[in-house]
């Protein structure tokens, strides 16, 4: 056999192993992103004045109104409406050019200076929107008035403005982690009560997964969000409510007490504690002993027209997961 032959043959074998081998997920993927998403929002509000923590959270709620919908790179699922960005009186609703939206009073803007302002463009929607955020100014009081003038609802403005909140008191956009509702060192038990029929108050479905634990055994927040609701339910007893920057209500019932300090408005991680387990509820101010304590737990989405609860037991299952490894 000569050299070239065996050359040949060598290569040969080669390409058959590589052939064998099979393609894992990760190889396909690359390494993890390491931008942080947060130098976006600044540069952007940079060039408007506007703090970028109100451009990232109004950014945040107009893209969880399209939570279903995935963006290729450079684009975004923020939908603003024709009038809004080429101008209400702009007789060309398709207008792309950002001089004629400027005279009609859009608030379409060419961010990446291609010369084209298109909605559909991640760059030139940021800056569209930093642009609407500063038309009464940049104070908050400032911004609240212009989120009221176009949304007419006091709700989405306190959501945008408890958004902000969160992204300026982290300094970053990039909050991610979640936590299994009852501390890992304490006893629990619990499975898939979601649609469960429930009686007291009338006929209904269970909204929500049931965790089994002791009396005082401490309950904490799952995500980073704020306190959107807290005090008595006739069916939950005393509860609290988060809302996390995706736009999903968690609701914790039952409980025995509050932790010391929460408050409404309050910004809470994951893990940090905000109840004890109890079995207060189904009853007036007070009503307790009704059930075995336990800590209700429901997730609830709110699209923007309708707010419906699910299945929280699927994440649950993960965030345990997840707290074991810690």
């Amino acid at each position: 056999m000569n050299r070239a032959t065996a050359l040949l043959l060598t290569i040969g074998m080669m390409v058959l192993m590589v052939i064998a081998t099979p393609v894992r997920a990760n190889d396909l993927a690359g390494p993890a992103p390491q931008t942080d998403p947060t130098a976006k929002f600044k540069k952007a509000a940079a060039k408007t004045q506007i703090p970028w923590f109100y451009l990232a959270a109004i950014y945040q709620y107009e893209s969880n109104l399209q939570w279903r919908k995935k963006a290729a790179a450079g684009e975004t699922v923020v939908e603003l409406p024709a009038p809004l960005w080429c101008g209400s009186l702009n007789p060309n609703q398709q207008d792309r050019f950002e001089g004629t939206i400027r005279v009609y009073g859009g608030i379409g803007r060419d961010g990446n200076r291609d010369g084209i302002a298109d909605p559909k463009k991640e760059e030139d929607v940021l800056y569209a929107l930093a642009t609407f955020l500063r038309s009464n100014g940049n104070t908050e009081d400032d911004i609240r008035i212009t989120l009221w003038n176009h949304y007419h609802e006091s709700m989405i403005v306190d959501r945008i403005t408890s958004y902000a909140r969160i992204y300026n008191h982290f300094g970053t956009t990039n909050l991610q982690g979640n936590a299994f509702p009852i501390p890992k060192r304490y006893n629990y038990t619990y499975r898939s009560t979601w649609g469960d029929r429930r009686g007291w108050g009338g006929r209904r479905i269970h909204e929500g997964t049931d965790i089994f634990a002791g009396y005082g055994t401490p309950v904490v927040a799952t995500t980073y969000g704020y306190v959107e609701l807290k005090g008595w339910n006739d069916y939950g007893g005393w509860r609290i409510g988060i809302r996390d920057l995706n736009n999903i209500y968690h609701y914790y019932a039952h409980l025995s007490s509050y932790a010391k300090g929460i408050q409404l408005r309050n910004i809470v991680t994951p893990g940090q504690v905000i109840g004890y387990v109890g079995s207060s509820g189904y009853g007036k101010p007070g009503t307790s002993g009704k059930f075995a304590p336990h800590l209700h737990y429901g997730m609830y989405r709110d699209t923007g027209t309708t707010e419906f609860a699910f299945d929280p037991t699927p994440y649950l299952r993960r965030w345990e997961r997840q707290s074991r490894k810690k």
